[in-house]
């Protein structure tokens, strides 16, 4: 199994590659597959911010229970 932080990183480069697949079908005159593509980079760019939050948040608590444990 994938460490959750290399799940979140992945995710983050198929949105990029997605938003990249969008723009150029757009270029292109490809509307239909730009909409799409640029669709899947929302969903994935945002299950990579909802990730992220849920890191930052963990490892706050994780120092605050540090700090605490070390008092």
């Amino acid at each position: 199994p994938q460490h959750p932080l290399q799940e979140a990183t992945t995710m983050l480069k198929y949105a990029i590659i997605f938003a990249l697949i969008s723009l150029v079908a757009g270029a292109l005159g490809f509307s239909g597959v730009a909409a799409g593509a640029a669709g899947i980079a929302k969903v994935l760019f945002v299950l990579f911010l909802v990730i992220a939050v849920v890191f930052v948040v963990l490892a706050a608590i994780g120092v605050g229970a540090a700090r605490k444990a070390l008092k």
